[in-house]
């Protein structure tokens, strides 16, 4: 009730505070923003993710315009020689306009990263999009484009089945709990479930390593990280067989132990100026988050 009240405030609270809270997690409004935080991750052994902010695009010229966004992306990771690769929104890039359409966007920007020799993953929105996000996934590995990944999200009750259908693939997936608000038809809502789930899924991408999967793993959840610290040693995997991925701003202290004991670490390094229909739209998903930005307001989480 309370966080619910607190998103109901969303549309009146100044850009500023907004901001002030969401800058932490954010790399700026520039691309250049983002280079520097990625020249400062790479140097201290950290990878990061670049993201383009902006989702949910229902208009062809803002479509173009952020596939065009995201080839400079690509275009400057390459020239700064920064470790690093792309992610792609799917529907900022046309893909809820027409499917040809986003998927003919979508696969400029892979074919661009295969001449840089550069790596992109498209990002997983909410359970509308789910199926579709697959099959330009499939479309794209089946047309011979091996340096893409996916996300999916455990929360899903569908996820360790769309494991298993895309294991032929041998496919790189970045595997998160999930953000947006969803049915408990289709989705986990305990904390626990969830968790579960996550574990369920992830054994299920590891033990197919030796089958060419590779699994990027997302989470912050101290539990589930001492689980994949066990479980990665458990398989004898090496360092270049999976990543762990975390959001920028977010556990660095645990970030830098991961990268410190050895394991690859990627950052999501968001950048642009839908930072703020980003953060209010984060909100507005999960009311939890906004309680978040309202303790943080009065300086309860320091």
């Amino acid at each position: 009730m309370f966080n619910k009240l607190i998103v109901s405030m969303v549309p009146i609270m100044p850009k500023s505070i907004v901001w002030a809270i969401g800058k932490k997690y954010i790399a700026g409004l520039t691309l250049n923003d983002a280079v520097q935080y990625t020249k400062e991750l790479n140097n201290n052994g950290s990878e990061t993710t670049i993201d383009v902010l902006g989702e949910f695009v229902t208009e062809i010229e803002r479509a173009i315009k952020e596939r065009d966004a995201s080839l400079n992306v690509l275009e400057t990771i390459y020239n700064e020689k920064l470790t690093s690769y792309l992610s792609i929104k799917p529907t900022s890039n046309g893909l809820g306009i027409d499917f040809n359409f986003g998927y003919e966007n979508i696969k400029m920007l892979v074919d661009k990263a295969k001449q840089l020799n550069l790596f992109c993953r498209l990002d997983m929105e909410n359970s509308p999009y789910t199926d579709i996000t697959l099959k330009v996934y499939r479309k794209l590995v089946e047309e011979g484009y091996d340096n893409c990944g996916v996300v999916l999200q455990s929360y899903l009750k569908r996820t360790y089945s769309d494991i298993e259908t895309l294991l032929p693939l041998k496919p790189n997936i970045r595997l998160c709990k999930g953000i947006y608000i969803e049915s408990p038809d289709i989705a986990y809502k305990d904390k626990d479930d969830i968790r579960n789930n996550y574990k369920k899924c992830l054994q299920l991408i590891i033990d197919n390593v030796p089958n060419g999967a590779f699994p990027e793993i997302a989470t912050h959840d101290e539990q589930l990280l001492q689980f994949v610290e066990h479980l990665v040693l458990e398989k004898g995997l090496t360092s270049d067989q999976y990543t762990f991925a975390m959001l920028l701003g977010v556990r660095d202290e645990r970030r830098k132990k991961l990268v410190s004991a050895g394991h690859r670490m990627v950052v999501y390094t968001p950048f642009g100026e839908d930072w703020y229909g980003y953060s209010t739209r984060r909100m507005k998903e999960n009311p939890e988050i906004a309680g978040h930005v309202f303790k943080a307001m009065l300086g309860f989480n320091k």
